[in-house]
């Protein structure tokens, strides 16, 4: 059926995603720990069937990404924000059980609104992983998160538990286990005084490879030394491996090197890539010797997916393949030169394809004013 799905769509495999939550859920088995999904990274919410069997929740960044949790997934909704207006408060206060605040000032000034609810704080340690600076936590000037311990410890009266996100694509165990050993060592008396602690996303723990038995035993002596519940935030993790971007060529120019144009674009439909300045993972065509630059079809000059190599000659209507493309792609994607929004198709477990979401002109012209 996906032969005859018109380019450009996104194609969600419930089976490679079942894969990583299978891992998830080993994670919580052996640890303890919790995971909620972090929807930040991921909200297509036609997987979430899947998704909640395996899974304890979402965490979210927004009044709506707090609803969607709630009304979609509909188990443990934690809500974050790095600063909430009142009515964002109100909001959020209807859709969440945990309610996260990045700074004392806020804290103190909206704690006793959300009445029933468990409040917990964002607390930066200045340690972290990334190999991006505009994505690093503990960067210089950071706002995200409370340094000054101190401060923490007058306003422990008011929370339940505490937040620590400190990774990006960590995939380096021992990066990790050593962050983790800072963090017991400087907010011991803190960590003791609370009821639960989520230590964020970024922690590439699905990847093949990784030690899991090592990460389970340091999550449950973690758990169990500061008698917290451990919760963990994984988006990438969650779904990573589990969707392409599925292009055509439009056409093929040359400039000193041969360009082949597709019917999607890295600035509407693969934002990271240009923001992280990184090359799109290619599923097919297959590897070898003809040298191409893949582009999309916007008018930006830098709208490049990058530089790959095929065993053919690339022709005008093949079907360019971009794996990888579940995280931060769908919830990015915009209306850049009112390019068309690929539709999102699920590969369900039984191998049948569902069209869950077509894009039309509508859409478009009611996400302007």
């Amino acid at each position: 059926m996906t032969n005859v799905l018109e380019t450009p769509y996104y194609l969600i495999d419930e089976r490679k995603l079942l894969k990583n939550l299978k891992i998830i859920k080993y994670v919580r088995d052996c640890s303890g720990a919790r995971s909620v999904l972090a929807l930040k990274c991921f909200s297509t919410w036609s997987v979430f069937g899947l998704m909640k069997k395996y899974m304890d929740g979402t965490t979210s960044s927004s009044p709506y990404e707090a609803r969607l949790g709630r009304e979609k997934f509909g188990k443990e909704v934690h809500a974050y924000s790095v600063a909430y207006s009142r009515e964002d408060l109100k909001e959020v206060s209807s859709s969440a059980d945990k309610i996260i605040f990045n700074s004392i000032t806020q804290l103190e000034r909206f704690a006793p609104y959300p009445r029933g609810l468990k409040i917990g704080l964002r607390l930066n340690p200045c340690v972290s992983y990334s190999h991006f600076d505009l994505a690093d936590p503990a960067r210089k000037f950071s706002r995200l998160g409370v340094f000054n311990k101190r401060s923490i410890l007058k306003v422990l009266p008011l929370i339940s538990g505490a937040m620590f996100h400190f990774n990006c694509e960590n995939d380096d165990f021992k990066n990790f286990s050593s962050n983790l050993d800072h963090i017991s060592r400087v907010y011991g008396d803190i960590l003791k005084r609370l009821e639960w602690v989520s230590l964020g996303g970024g922690i590439y723990f699905t990847k093949a490879g990784y030690p899991l038995d090592r990460f389970c035993e340091k999550l449950k002596d973690f758990s169990s030394r500061f008698n917290v519940q451990v919760y963990l935030e994984p988006g990438e993790s969650a779904i990573t491996e589990s969707a392409e971007l599925v292009t055509k060529v439009l056409d093929i120019v040359h400039n000193r090197m041969d360009i082949a144009i597709v019917d999607a674009s890295t600035e509407a439909h693969m934002l990271d890539l240009l923001i992280y300045r990184t090359s799109a993972k290619i599923k097919s065509p297959a590897p070898g010797r003809y040298k191409y630059m893949v582009a999309g079809r916007s008018c930006l000059a830098g709208d490049i997916f990058g530089t790959y190599s095929f065993r053919s000659r690339l022709k005008v209507g093949q079907l360019i393949k971009f794996s990888d493309a579940g995280g931060y792609t769908m919830v990015k994607k915009n209306w850049f030169n009112g390019l068309k929004a690929p539709a999102i198709a699920v590969r369900r477990l039984d191998g049948s394809v569902d069209l869950v979401r077509r894009f039309t002109y509508g859409d478009f012209v009611s996400s302007l004013s």
